[in-house]
């Protein structure tokens, strides 16, 4: 476990590179916290509560079955760049200004290893001002020579070389490696709003990736990641089921439940 200050804890096996707290924050007292501020977690979960039928998730996988083709996923890893917690009454994190209002988390690039045994992974947790929060920013990044981090990065994670997300498993009892070089930001609404009381319970933001969404088209047959890959003909279906897969809520029960 990494601990830097202001508070910022990573788990080895799921945050893979260091974070650093972008903006003005008093420093901590004992690591206890900062006088007007609240512990605030990051989670994660990559398959709903409720499986849908003919998926069991488990022992380090998903399995799909649609009774005419078996998916069988082994890994899912995405890079992430920027986590910016934006407050109620700013409009906008992404203009890379220093904003009293945001709560930017430098993480660039960071490796999310998602957990396939269904159950919530908590990530990372801050020491954030009071206030309320209504949207969480997060960048899916596609490393490449412009930085040196992104040069450090690749160099150490050859398998991202110009690569945002990773999925491994087979299709039908054969092997495959699906590549996606998806470069945008995610605006991710928190509704409702979260609230960061002074020396209050700590609170905790869920960010759920549906994976079991993302090689199933709308009739509900399962597509081969093959195809999907750069240049297959179902490349842009997968991409735009992967962008819908994601959302974030307040979840302090980590159960990677929307209670709300």
């Amino acid at each position: 476990m990494i601990v830097m200050t202001p508070t910022i804890r990573f788990t080895p096996s799921r945050f893979v590179t260091a974070c650093m707290l972008a903006g003005a924050l008093a420093a901590c007292d004992d690591g206890t916290g900062v006088a007007g501020s609240g512990n605030v977690s990051l989670s994660t979960v990559a398959a709903p509560r409720n499986l849908p039928a003919g998926t069991t998730a488990g022992s380090g996988e998903l399995v799909q079955d649609d009774r005419e083709h078996t998916l069988v996923i082994t890994r899912v890893a995405l890079v992430l760049r920027e986590i910016e917690l934006e407050r109620v009454e700013d409009d906008d994190c992404s203009d890379g200004l220093d904003d009293d209002d945001c709560e930017e988390f430098e993480v660039g690039p960071v490796l999310l290893e998602l957990n396939l045994d269904g159950m919530v992974d908590q990530m990372v947790s801050i020491v954030a001002p009071v206030g309320r929060y209504d949207e969480l920013e997060l960048e899916i990044h596609k490393p490449d020579d412009d930085t040196p981090e992104d040069v450090a990065f690749m160099a150490a994670n050859p398998d991202f070389e110009r690569v945002s997300i990773r999925v491994e498993g087979t299709f039908d009892g054969e092997d495959f490696v699906f590549l996606q070089d998806l470069d945008e930001e995610q605006e991710l609404d928190l509704n409702p709003p979260l609230e960061v009381a002074d020396g209050g319970a700590a609170t905790n933001v869920t960010l759920f990736i549906d994976a079991t969404t993302w090689f199933v088209r709308s009739d509900g047959s399962l597509i081969d990641p093959r195809t999907a890959n750069d240049g297959g003909p179902n490349e842009s279906v997968v991409e735009q089921n992967i962008e819908d897969s994601i959302e974030a809520f307040e979840d302090d029960e980590l159960d990677g439940d929307d209670d709300d």
